[in-house]
């Protein structure tokens, strides 16, 4: 029987073993190594006794190591919450022994919550949760913060209220960035010629320019591979036209697996909906005993493959936006885009690190959730999303301080 959830299974010997070997291992295999100030150390350490909640942003698939990497320089244990997609192979029991345990995205996941839920009303509890739901491939912003890592925060919050505690528990910000050690400018280059190539471009001088008309080319070829392309779109701007490819791709994949569209939903939200339906129909149509011909079958097959692929595309280009080099053309933001390129224009999932880097991680001012559970009692989704804004907000300016401090 297929298992759709797996729980943590900390193992104290095995975390203690990795965390001492971390700072050997990551940089070698990962390609970056953690600097943390005193400062930021000292503010998870005076809440050694609390409940403690750690909300990063994600901005690459390294961020998971960055903050086991950090549960070793503060001599603690972490839970991780992880997309269930992580938990493939060998590595499953080595993940859950290390406290990583699945969540299903795009359905209320009620094994998942309720494995979250008893893990934040034990005492002295450290919970890591990204709350942008996937990374953002975005070294200098943020997503908006999804609002559901608070809200099971607050219902933790209620669970121990009805016991006669109302209970601290504190949401701790906690931002994440990487900064290339070396020159990056020959790589940067390579990265264009190999885009230019694929894509039968001829160079131009400047490397903005570059990349530039690689992005035009990648997002015509995407709007006419969805029939979506005119030459009256010439006239909009990137931006209107990347948000109109994006919408146009959503609800066709919606409208293919017969899911309803809510408008007013995030785009991401709705795109791990259409992960997951996709997914149970994969599955039912690889266990089903089905009196459909071959051919039929290899039909429906190749549907869910090209729905696949626009899954991938939702998620690589969610985040990115028109400027995002030119506000702050630095190499982090330049390979930042290039690397969505590359996922899309060579199809790779995860490309290997361009460089080493240091990962800096700042940790905001402590946010005690029991200063709030008054109001949440009052109006629960209008303070669940006051105190998500919050910490989305203090992220973001950490970030901007880590920016302007390298």
């Amino acid at each position: 029987m297929k298992n759709y959830f797996y729980p943590p299974l900390p193992n104290t010997c095995l975390i203690n073993f990795a965390q001492v070997i971390a700072p050997v291992v990551i940089p070698y295999f990962f390609q970056f190594e953690l600097r943390i100030e005193r400062e930021s150390i000292e503010k998870i350490q005076a809440l050694n006794e609390q409940r403690l909640l750690l909300l990063p942003n994600h901005p690459t698939f390294q961020d998971p190591i960055a903050i086991f990497a950090l549960s070793g320089k503060v001599n603690q244990k972490f839970y991780y919450l992880s997309a269930y997609e992580l938990f493939q192979g060998f590595m499953t029991g080595i993940f859950q022994r290390l406290g990583v345990y699945s969540i299903r995205r795009g359905l209320v996941d009620r094994p998942s919550i309720a494995q979250t839920i008893e893990i934040l009303t034990q005492p002295h509890c450290r919970l890591v949760i990204f709350p942008e739901g996937g990374c953002s491939f975005q070294n200098d912003t943020v997503m908006p913060f999804r609002a559901g890592a608070v809200q099971i925060a607050f219902q933790a919050m209620s669970k121990l209220a009805k016991q006669g505690e109302v209970p601290d528990l504190y949401a701790l910000p906690v931002s994440i960035k990487y900064r290339y050690t070396q020159d990056m400018q020959r790589v940067i280059r390579q990265s264009l010629n190999r885009l230019e190539r694929a894509l039968n471009i001829k160079s131009s001088l400047k490397d903005y320019d570059r990349l530039q008309a690689i992005a035009q080319h990648v997002l015509v070829r995407m709007e006419r591979e969805y029939d979506t392309y005119s030459p009256t779109k010439d006239e909009l701007t990137w931006n209107d036209r990347i948000s109109l490819l994006r919408m146009h791709i959503l609800e066709s994949c919606e409208q293919q697996l017969g899911i309803s569209s809510n408008p007013k939903e995030p785009v991401r939200e709705r795109t791990y909906r259409v992960e997951y339906v996709l997914k149970t129909q994969v599955d039912t149509l690889e266990s089903e005993v089905t009196t459909e011909t071959e051919t039929a079958t290899g039909n429906r097959a190749n549907k869910y493959s090209l729905i696949e692929k626009s899954i991938k595309r939702l998620l690589n280009f969610d985040a990115i936006y028109d400027g995002y080099v030119a506000e702050n053309p630095t190499p982090e933001r330049f390979l930042d885009t290039l690397t969505r390129l590359e996922r899309e224009v060579f199809d790779i999932d995860k490309p290997p690190a361009k460089g080493y880097r240091h990962a800096r991680i700042k940790i905001g001012e402590p946010i005690n959730l029991k200063d709030f559970f008054t109001e949440y009692q009052r109006d629960r989704a209008k303070t669940v999303d006051a105190v998500t804004l919050k910490v989305q907000q203090i992220v973001q300016q950490n970030l901007d301080l880590l920016n302007d401090s390298w």
